[in-house]
């Protein structure tokens, strides 16, 4: 199996080249004089060539030594270019942003604020990617995910950003025509929406001032990949839903839905910025980081709910 080139050698022959002493590099490459000495000699050996021609008052290139050089010096500098651009990047805010939003959220909550965004950080762009689905932030290269949820344990790095409340709601026109369930076991009775990115999929589950839980799996005629995608049929009066209030505060709110269950609580869930774990983040990713986690509790404060307060 073929070695890899000796990298740092290479970069310390370069830089006695450059400054025609092995003393003085030793210097500004924070070393000792040895140690240079020895990455030389290490070089030659492994290429089988004297590189320097040395004496007490002189140093001078052997023919293998300048046919080195060139290229060395080239890959010094290419090594102190990209090592300094890396360090630009984590200083100043600058580069691509790889994020991940579920679809509605990004498109309401996030995507109206990246004009404010790139405004104030010209030099990052973002690639914004909307899915419901739970991405793998490693595996599939992403700097950042929003993600809606009560979490799991595991190794991504959360931010938590504020509380999300769900709600159940029907269309007036559908509890008219059907009852309106006032325990959440009567779900069962009724035609629902369900969502199919639920951390338990296809159950809702509810708790009441006593402490009483109940969980219920119910049944309808439309299941959806996104929650936005029930509202046509929501408002229309065909079944129930529980949705998040980013979804349907504004049909809460219009009194185009109800709020049902009102004795009984949902899981409430929360806004989180969940990054890779590792070591410090680039500052373009903690840009936007900082950014999101200051505007979005504001863009999505909870809205009044006709009809007086849901629990």
């Amino acid at each position: 199996m073929a070695k890899l080139p000796d990298f740092e050698a290479l970069a310390i022959f370069a830089k006695v080249v450059e400054l025609r002493s092995f003393a003085a590099a030793a210097s500004e490459l924070a070393m000792s004089k040895a140690t240079v000495s020895k990455a030389v000699t290490r070089l030659e050996e492994r290429l089988g060539a004297r590189l320097f021609n040395r004496t007490s008052r002189r140093l001078a290139l052997t023919d293998a030594g300048h046919k080195l050089a060139e290229r060395a010096t080239r890959l010094l500098a290419d090594g102190e270019a990209a090592e300094n651009e890396a360090l630009a990047q984590s200083v100043a805010p600058r580069g691509l942003v790889r994020l991940a939003v579920p679809m509605t959220f990004g498109i309401k909550a996030v995507a109206p604020l990246l004009p404010e965004f790139f405004q104030a950080y010209p030099e990052v762009s973002v690639d914004l990617h909307l899915s419901d689905a739970t991405v793998d932030l490693i595996g599939e290269g992403f700097d950042m995910a929003v993600r809606i949820a009560r979490l799991p344990d595991s190794s991504l790095i959360a931010r938590r950003l504020f509380t999300m409340p769900r709600f159940t709601v029907a269309a007036p026109s559908y509890l008219k025509r059907h009852g309106r369930p006032t325990h959440p076991m009567h779900l069962a009775e009724h035609k629902c929406f369900s969502y199919a990115y639920l951390t338990t999929p296809n159950v809702w589950h509810y708790t009441n001032s006593a402490g009483e839980q109940a969980s219920v799996r119910p049944g309808g005629r439309l299941r959806v990949n996104n929650g936005e995608a029930v509202m046509p049929a929501l408002i229309a009066g065909l079944g129930i839903a529980e949705l998040p209030e980013f979804i349907v505060g504004d049909a809460i709110s219009s009194g185009e839905v109800e709020v049902i269950l009102k004795d009984w609580k949902q899981a409430e869930g929360a806004v989180h910025l969940v990054t890779p774990p590792g070591g410090p983040r680039p500052a373009r990713v903690e840009a936007l980081a900082d950014f999101l986690a200051a505007k979005l509790p504001g863009t999505c404060k909870r809205r009044p709910k006709k009809g007086g307060k849901a629990s």
